[in-house]
């Protein structure tokens, strides 16, 4: 099947076509950073007026890259959630009126199971395996026996560990988003300069929390009496990192153990973190464990990694009516009863 994924979830526009769920023709991504830096993070309202500026030109763009045009496209899959609402209802609407026009079927599929099954696009992985998605949104752990088959094993319980390192960033005068500053800075700094907090690493459960990461930080800025720069801002970076990087690696893997598990996905953006990826990579190498991270451009928000389940579903011949709406809420263990 040759397929049109859309995705609109938060402050990017993506368009992507893909074959039979693997083959990847094209991908295109409209970023907003520079529409949110200056507010140091997402507004809503303005990520859903781009998303409707954006849309039509990036679609146009996926399917001339793909050398093919709309009437080649045999299905359309679009993100219906969870996300910002007035951003997913651009891409479902856009999705809605083309399934229509061209008479095409269409499905709805969950933000985060893209993220956890884009290294499918690049190789093959045997189910089941454990999932850590980690984004700005999201930090979740996953059992996943196959497509459409989760269960939630363990979840943030108050800020995703994306959001804290964006609002360390902003915290700190790093612009937004913050993630990639931080993890360049951190490469020059000492992670044993500063002992940092590790939340619920030593607790039952595979839960998390970051908002005492971020408070601990904020103390100590305070305590400086001073900003922060130099090698003292590397050597915090690299500390905060290290607290972050230790209690999602240490939980994921004690999840896998418990589980039975020799396969782990890391996906999502903070799947592009060097530390979190050094840190898994040597976990690899000390145990009999297979670490899979998707490439960078498929841990960001994009269209492409929709398609592998909903190429999957499409082909079962599950369809989506007319009537799909979004849902800024969606639990991924609920993906099969409410995918339409």
């Amino acid at each position: 099947m040759l397929l049109l994924t859309i995705e609109t979830s938060c402050d990017e526009t993506s368009a992507a076509v893909v074959r039979d769920g693997r083959q990847v023709l094209s991908n295109v991504i409209a970023s907003q950073v520079d529409v949110h830096a200056r507010y140091g993070g997402v507004v809503p309202e303005l990520a859903s007026r781009r998303h409707i500026e954006a849309i039509s030109v990036v679609v146009d763009e996926a399917l001339e890259k793909a050398c093919i045009t709309l009437n080649d496209v045999e299905g359309i899959a679009v993100t219906r959630g969870p996300g910002l609402i007035g951003a997913l209802l651009v891409g479902i609407s856009a999705a809605k009126a083309m399934a229509l026009a061209l008479d095409l079927p269409l499905i709805g599929v969950h933000h985060m199971e893209g993220h956890i099954l884009a290294p499918l696009l690049e190789r093959e992985i045997e189910f089941p395996f454990l999932a850590l998605a980690v984004s700005g949104g999201h930090t979740h752990l996953y059992r996943v026996d196959g497509i459409g088959r989760y269960t939630t094993l363990g979840r943030t319980l108050d800020d995703a560990a994306g959001e804290a390192f964006d609002k360390v960033a902003k915290l700190l005068g790093l612009g937004y988003p913050g993630g990639v500053v931080i993890d360049r800075l951190a490469a020059k700094g000492d992670p044993g300069a500063i002992n940092f907090p590790r939340p619920l690493l030593h607790q039952e459960g595979y839960d998390f929390s970051f908002s005492g990461i971020k408070t601990s930080v904020l103390n100590y800025v305070r305590r400086q009496g001073e900003p922060i720069s130099g090698d003292h801002l590397s050597d915090l970076a690299a500390s905060f990192q290290a607290a972050v990087v230790e209690v999602l690696t240490v939980k994921t893997l004690r999840a896998a153990e418990a589980a039975g598990l020799s396969r782990i996905v890391v996906a999502g953006g903070v799947a592009c973190n060097s530390g979190l990826r050094a840190s898994f990579a040597a976990a690899a190498a000390q145990r009999d464990l297979l670490v899979h991270f998707p490439a960078p451009i498929l841990c960001a928000d994009n269209a492409a990694m929709l398609a592998v389940a909903g190429d999957f579903y499409l082909s079962r011949g599950e369809r989506a009516s007319l009537d799909l709406n979004g849902a800024a809420n969606w639990p991924l263990d609920q993906v099969g009863p409410a995918r339409s």
